[in-house]
């Protein structure tokens, strides 16, 4: 197991030189001046603009840049600075728990939402339930995040108050604690929450066909003890596949939902430094990023074994 991580955690390497690469060359193609952006609708003085570029190695070829900046993160785990002189590890601490906080209550209501919904559903599959939970999943898949945000920050967050005097889901900020990522929360894990359900069923449904389920309930074992322990546990390395996925998918795309709720995340971080053409907080943020998805991945890898005993890494 010591050297299947070590030997994922390798491989890892080349994946983090790739993406950050790639999101190099799209930060450095995108238009504009980033010594002018920083100076907003003033002039730079020339010479200043010129140190400027010399200090950030913005004269310096695209592989010379990107050298300079991937040598940093490997060798010294250092992600350098923005124009205003501040780390960029700094910034991303500060709105990284935002976003976690927010990726986490997500993925919380994804599992629960999803996998619930999904047994319902396969254990009802054909049935007028099963429908309507297949139906209302499409829903959900066709609406935009964006739409899904706004009205249900206008329902339950602002008449839900009106009509009931009570704050139950705060529109914006993180000022009320936990309570602050209930409805994001929701909004963020939405789709996920319909393609897990999905997921689920399908699964189950193909668990239960199994001949060792048959023979399971021939022995004479109770419904809920074959559902359980042999079908469901079988039926959830796909699931736990998914969720594992997902939490990169989750935090990456926070950029929406953190911007309709207004919370200080990496997401409105990454968008206000995409603007700027912050070239060390966006290549910085999309580390991190890419850094969840391969743990993330390691992680579900490693869990393969406990839910299923027949899998062992060599």
């Amino acid at each position: 197991m010591g050297r299947y991580v070590i030997r994922r955690l390798i491989q890892a390497i080349p994946v983090l030189i790739g993406a950050t690469l790639l999101i190099f060359c799209i930060v450095f193609a995108l238009p504009g001046d980033p010594v002018a952006a920083l100076f907003g609708d003033k002039r730079p003085d020339p010479a200043v603009a010129e140190v400027l570029r010399e200090q950030y190695h913005l004269n310096d070829p695209l592989l010379l840049q990107y050298w300079y900046y991937i040598s940093g993160v490997l060798f010294r785990g250092d992600f350098g600075v923005n124009f205003a002189q501040v780390p960029v590890s700094e910034i991303l601490a500060g709105k990284f728990q935002v976003t976690l906080n927010l990726a986490l209550t997500a993925l919380i209501m994804e599992a629960i939402l999803g996998v619930g919904l999904g047994l319902w559903a396969a254990l009802r599959r054909g049935k007028a339930t099963d429908t309507m939970i297949l139906a209302s999943t499409l829903l959900l898949i066709s609406i935009p995040t964006l739409v899904t945000g706004f009205v249900l920050q206008l329902v339950l967050g602002v008449k839900l108050k009106q009509w009931t005097g009570l704050d139950i889901f705060p529109v914006a900020g993180v000022f009320a604690g936990l309570r602050s990522y209930l409805l994001p929360g929701f909004v963020l894990a939405g789709v996920s929450v319909a393609y897990l359900t999905r997921l689920t069923r399908t699964s189950l449904v193909e668990t239960l066909r199994a001949d060792y389920i048959r023979t399971a309930t021939a022995k004479g074992l109770s419904r809920r003890r074959v559902i359980g322990r042999h079908g469901l546990r079988n039926a959830l390395i796909p699931l736990i596949t998914y969720l594992g996925a997902d939490l990169g998918n989750l935090m990456g795309g926070a950029v929406i939902t953190e911007t309709i709720f207004n919370l200080p995340g990496i997401g409105n971080q990454l968008f206000t430094s995409v603007y700027l053409r912050e070239q060390p907080v966006v290549v910085g943020t999309i580390t991190v990023l890419v850094l969840i998805y391969i743990l993330a991945n390691l992680v579900v890898d490693l869990l393969y074994a406990v839910l299923d005993p027949r899998i062992r890494y060599e």
